[in-house]
């Protein structure tokens, strides 16, 4: 069985995602540079969703469903 991830990973992944949302925001990057980063953001999203996505599965994402959510069946 795979390891989860530790929180403060997921943290960071998030803390990462918004420092190049408000890079982005900004207007001072070169076209280049805004491309490679909405590039990293979109890798980095995917990791931190594929992780979320294996703790919900395995059980660990705390039990019951998140408001507006239904639980699924076994």
């Amino acid at each position: 069985m795979a390891r989860s991830m530790p929180d403060d990973r997921l943290d960071d992944l998030v803390t990462r995602l918004e420092r190049a949302a408000s890079d982005l925001r900004s207007g001072e990057l070169s076209p280049e540079r805004a491309a490679a980063l909405v590039d990293e953001c979109a890798r980095v999203a995917s990791e931190a969703g594929a992780e979320l996505d294996r703790r919900v599965r395995s059980g660990e994402g705390g039990g019951a469903p998140a408001p507006g959510q239904l639980a699924l069946g076994s």
